[in-house]
């Protein structure tokens, strides 16, 4: 499930939810509704793009992370941090899947 919020300064963000609510990942902040809905459309695309678009990460505490990229190659969302790589790769098995019910 995709949420589309309106923050108090102005910008767009969407969340993707997994089917028991749980975040999965938080876009980045979009100035107008419409920059918003087009990267949702590029996400989209993304589907059949075999995981290609997703950057696994470490942060300096040694949590993993996944950040997911649009065609263009800029980070358009994060993930939740990750405990292992293992649980990274879980989750971005359940963000793809999330994508794909979400997105048709």
């Amino acid at each position: 499930m995709i949420k589309i919020n309106k923050k108090e300064d102005g910008f767009y963000q969407f969340i993707l939810k997994s089917d028991n609510g749980s975040i999965l990942l938080k876009s980045v902040s979009f100035s107008t509704e419409n920059e918003l809905d087009n990267t949702i459309k590029d996400i989209k695309a993304l589907k059949n793009a075999n995981g290609k678009f997703f950057e696994r990460r470490t942060n300096t505490d040694g949590k993993f992370l996944v950040e997911l990229k649009n065609s263009t190659g800029k980070i358009i969302g994060s993930s939740g941090l990750y405990s292992s790589e293992a649980g990274m790769e879980n989750g971005i098995l359940n963000i793809s899947n999330s994508i794909d019910l979400a997105i048709k």
